[in-house]
């Protein structure tokens, strides 16, 4: 017979589970990840509109959007690092229930990110003809680039702070207004590509500028969005928001010491993916304009893994936060089920269908051609590049980002070598280069994996 005293701590016992139950519920999380889901469907919208038009300006153009396009994500992936920081900590406050804490972190880490984007803003104003010279062989897809980049980089503002902004909604598991957010993006951008880029209804006809130029525009309406939304809020005054009377130099810290990790480990993943396409670009046009193709595929049919991952990665934290470390584990093992669910009638259908999305991007029939077995190993590297990213946002989730970084710059360095074995060394074709990604993906995968049995993930305070 149980005694009195026994009673508190099994009751106690008892609510632990049923909060961890709700928190990890299959309602919970497609709350949580459908507006994520959404949301990277937006900012997607704006890569895949993008290459889609251009692929009926011309193939320079085509493949610079490809050059350009990974070349901006590198730099905003520094702000988005910094983001991952905020959300982490965002999320682990909202665990233990400290709500004045959260505002602190999201005033400054807005103030963080804008100094950031207005810094990254000058060098790349100055710098980037010469950077592109120095990095692109052909002078056709070097002037396309710049074209591009020169009006793309006016939205690192609106994109490193709609990153922060996008950070506490998922830190506090309120991810709905993301959805229409989303929607602002995608359509403003799908309108005033079709607008700038053909140079329709009166607009003129700036190429791949426009395109440029028009996820500027995305940026912009999204951002306004977003603040005016968040402005009026009843949240705002909960947590302390837009509150600038000082900076609090002992959060950014705070937030460093989680995101310069992060904010590494995008960087040098972007970069190693730049490398990728500089490597296939000297292989010639026609290989960068297939690859370009499948770069964008590949992003577009890896957002519901996306999504997932991020889910976990707030979960994770919240969990913590809430002191159900014993939980993380079996939760982590039900969300890689989860997402092998998501992915893998996905990349049956794509495997067996390439050319139906093909031809979203182009009615070039050789290009179509060159471009399908490209299709069929993206749609193997899926289950890879999904089930990863799941394991590897729950280590970010528990904040040991040291040892995330560590795990992702092994993972590179079998990833770099193998790109400039099969491209440059040993020429092979654009199918087999693209076998890096189970190269850099399966590594993560184990090695994340292992930690997340093994490691001391438990005795990490943040």
């Amino acid at each position: 017979m149980e005694s009195d005293e026994n009673i508190p701590e099994g009751s106690a016992r008892q609510e632990k589970k049923t909060k961890t139950t709700a928190l990890t519920s299959n309602r919970n999380i497609f709350n949580i990840s459908y507006p994520i889901f959404l949301t990277l469907i937006a900012q997607n919208i704006i890569n895949v509109t993008d290459t889609a038009f251009l692929g009926r300006v011309g193939i320079y153009e085509m493949g610079a959007s490809a050059i350009a396009g990974v070349f901006y994500l590198a730099i905003f992936t520094l702000g988005f690092g910094f983001s991952q920081g905020v959300q982490i900590l965002i999320g682990r406050r909202n665990g233990e229930g400290n709500f004045a804490k959260i505002g602190v972190i999201f005033n400054n880490g807005l103030i963080f990110n804008f100094l950031l984007s207005a810094v990254l803003f000058v060098v790349l104003f100055f710098s980037l003809s010469g950077l592109m010279d120095l990095l692109v062989s052909s002078e056709k897809i070097h002037q396309a680039s710049v074209d591009y980049l020169d009006w793309r980089i006016y939205g690192l503002f609106f994109a490193f702070a709609n990153a922060i902004f996008r950070a506490y909604y998922v830190g506090i598991t309120k991810t709905r207004i993301l959805t229409i957010s989303a929607v602002i993006t995608a359509v403003t951008n799908v309108v005033f590509n079709y607008f700038l880029i053909f140079g329709t209804f009166g607009f003129p006809e700036l190429g791949i500028a426009g395109a440029g130029m028009a996820s500027v525009i995305a940026e912009a309406a999204t951002f306004l969005y977003l603040l005016f939304h968040t402005q009026r809020n009843n949240d705002a005054k909960k947590y302390g928001l837009f509150n600038f009377e000082k900076i609090d130099i002992k959060t950014i810290r705070q937030v460093l010491d989680l995101s310069i990790f992060i904010m590494l480990q995008y960087f040098t993943s972007i970069i190693t993916w730049f490398l990728f396409f500089l490597f296939i670009e000297r292989m010639g046009e026609r290989p960068l304009a297939a690859t370009n193709i499948g770069r964008s595929l590949y992003i577009l049919l890896m957002m519901p893994g996306v999504a997932v991952s991020t889910t976990v990665n707030t979960l994770v934290s919240n969990l913590i936060g809430a002191g159900h470390k014993d939980f993380v584990v079996p939760f982590l093992n039900k969300m890689i089920k989860l997402v092998l669910v998501l992915i893998v009638p996905v990349m049956l259908f794509t495997f067996a269908f390439p050319e139906l999305f093909i031809r979203i991007y182009t009615n070039d029939w050789s290009l179509i051609a060159d471009t399908v077995p490209v299709i069929r190993v993206v749609s193997g590297a899926m289950i890879f590049c999904a089930v990863s990213s799941i394991i590897f946002n729950a280590l970010l989730g528990t904040g040991n980002t040291r040892t995330a970084l560590a795990i992702d710059l092994a993972s590179m360095v079998f990833y770099v070598l193998f790109i400039w074995y099969t491209a440059i060394y040993n020429p092979q074709t654009t199918a087999v280069v693209w076998l890096s990604e189970l190269v850099y993906w399966i590594p993560i995968g184990i090695a994340g994996y292992w930690y997340m049995l093994k490691g001391n993930w438990r005795k990490k305070e943040i």
